[in-house]
């Protein structure tokens, strides 16, 4: 089975997130994570110290599995240990690449903390499947043939349905699509765990959560779900404090935005006044509480009829794990600088975000396919221009002789009739303007003639334009970062364990870097 190249890149994002990623920010708006090994051990130690009561036998359900994944929470949580989480909302078929990148980012980050520090640690992915967010959780995208193709469920719940109360419907176009994706299927584990999570009558919620336990259970990771019942029984106190306080949540959230917005920065969390950062399901829909109903709902609601918004969360899952710290992405890391208000609104513990690994998966045969073109990863950004090279270089040796000898005819004649008007008797009968602009109106003729034989060779198609077309669907599908964008199963289902291997190794140094203090974000 072949090994793809693994390419770790800075994950970008905002210049709020970039403040964040540096540490630039006061520790009040942003609590700083740990730089050194020395401060990673008294972290986890002040994090294990405040560690709730009987936090693993209280969410034990909800972290499903079975065997050592459990073990190794069971063994953090009786040694006095602390956990590292990450998490996503659920995606289509897994998601893209970066929600998989994320969880083995945390699994070696957990590894690396322990190692250097000697305290227990396990990784936690955090599976919010009570988002309600369809449009994002019902697309995907696979790259076949150097095309980029959506794959889309169209059966769409009434708006506010959270995930985990979402039907799959039919998924046969989409899931035969993704097959298609697959290509042999060296691990057929892979697909054999897809066919098992999407079928009815799975939720959009539990067939995600069904699919990367399958997967991410055999590493080590634990998936929580997020809709289970005792993970809402485990925050109720954090919810319903932050109903209770809703209104100095609110001018919290004020006052930081406007703080941020002074330091010349845009919040990546728009304020919107006069909603608390809770929700309540009704009817298998949710709303956001308003601040005027919190101290009602804060009274009547169910524990498991509340959850929290995306600035609330973070503090929640703190006040219920032992986390030492959640890895974050961009956008994550940006709404940090909102979380820490509602941690301090609330007198809860401040968590600490690092920022995710982050890559690129070059298979073998794509890069074979720049190295026939010639071309590094990073010139794949220049887009058009670099299609309309490659098929400018892919015309026919003797088309392509044939435009040097008409431009070099053109300047040649131009410069000899100019040469011989400057010797009429009595003068040029041309100013030298009037040739230089004949000159460059010949030349545009030229350029487009060109441009139209490019268009045509483009249309024909080549060897190159192939290889550059493979290339870009696989690593800028639609001009976008691939993490981002592409489906991560074909990619497994391909590579299988020599994949998870080269991935690990590649977090792993990143994780290293968060450790010893060496990396600030990349």
């Amino acid at each position: 089975m072949s090994v793809p190249r693994i390419v770790t890149e800075p994950i970008g994002g905002s210049a709020l997130s970039r403040a964040v990623q540096s540490g630039a920010l006061d520790a009040s708006i942003a609590a700083p994570a740990p730089r050194t090994v020395d401060q990673w051990k008294a972290r986890a130690a002040s994090v294990a110290a405040q560690a709730p009561e009987g936090w693993f036998g209280a969410l034990r359900d909800a972290c499903g599995g079975a065997g050592h994944v459990l073990d190794r929470l069971e063994r953090v949580a009786g040694q006095g240990g602390v956990v590292v989480t990450t998490g996503q909302q659920a995606g289509l078929f897994g998601g893209p690449v970066y929600t998989w990148a994320k969880a083995i980012g945390a699994l070696e980050l957990a590894d690396a903390i322990e190692r250097a520090t000697g305290v227990p640690a396990a990784p936690v992915f955090w599976a919010a499947t009570d988002d309600a967010d369809f449009a994002e959780a019902s697309a995907t995208y696979v790259a076949v043939e150097g095309a980029v193709r959506r794959l889309v469920s169209e059966h769409a719940p009434p708006a506010g349905t959270p995930m985990a109360l979402a039907p799959i419907g039919d998924l046969s176009g989409p899931l035969r699509d993704l097959r298609a994706a697959c290509g042999s299927l060296a691990f057929a584990r892979a697909w054999a765990a897809v066919e098992q999570a999407y079928r009815a009558p799975a939720t959009v919620g539990s067939a995600y959560v069904a699919l990367l336990r399958a997967m991410l259970e055999p590493l080590g990771i634990a998936v929580l779900d997020s809709s289970h019942p005792t993970v809402r029984a485990a925050g109720e106190g954090v919810m319903r404090r932050a109903l209770e306080r809703a209104s100095a949540v609110g001018a919290a959230l004020d006052a930081r935005h406007a703080a941020l917005v002074g330091l010349g920065f845009d919040p990546q969390v728009s304020d919107v006044s006069g909603l608390s950062t809770v929700f309540v399901h009704e009817a298998g829909v949710k709303r956001r509480v308003p601040v005027a109903e919190a101290a009602g709902v804060r009274t009547t609601a169910a524990a498991v009829s509340l959850s929290p918004n995306v600035l609330l969360r973070p503090v929640m899952e703190r006040a219920i794990l032992p986390t030492v710290a959640y890895v974050a992405g961009p956008g994550e890391l940006a709404y940090f600088a909102q979380v820490s208000a509602v941690a301090g609104a609330l007198d809860a513990a401040q968590p600490v975000a690092v920022p995710r690994w982050s890559c690129t998966i070059v298979e073998p045969a794509v890069d074979r396919a720049l190295s026939r073109l010639g071309i590094g990863l990073d010139e794949l950004t220049q887009g058009a221009a670099l299609e309309g090279r490659v098929a400018r270089a892919g015309l026919p040796d003797e088309v392509r002789a044939g435009l040097d000898d008409l431009r070099a005819a053109v300047r040649d004649g131009l410069a000899a009739l100019s040469a011989r008007d400057a010797r009429t008797p009595g003068g040029a009968l041309l100013p030298g303007a009037v040739v230089e602009g004949a000159a460059r109106q010949v030349g545009f003729r030229l350029d487009r003639l060109e441009r139209r034989l490019v268009a045509a060779a483009k249309r024909r198609g080549s060897d190159a334009l192939r290889d550059l077309r493979l290339a870009q669907a696989a690593i800028l599908p639609g001009g976008h970062r691939q993490e981002r964008t592409l489906n991560f199963l074909p990619f497994l289902a391909r590579h299988g364990d020599a994949l998870i291997a080269a991935m690990r190794a590649s977090a792993a140094a990143h994780a290293q870097r968060l450790v010893s203090g060496a990396s600030s974000g990349g």
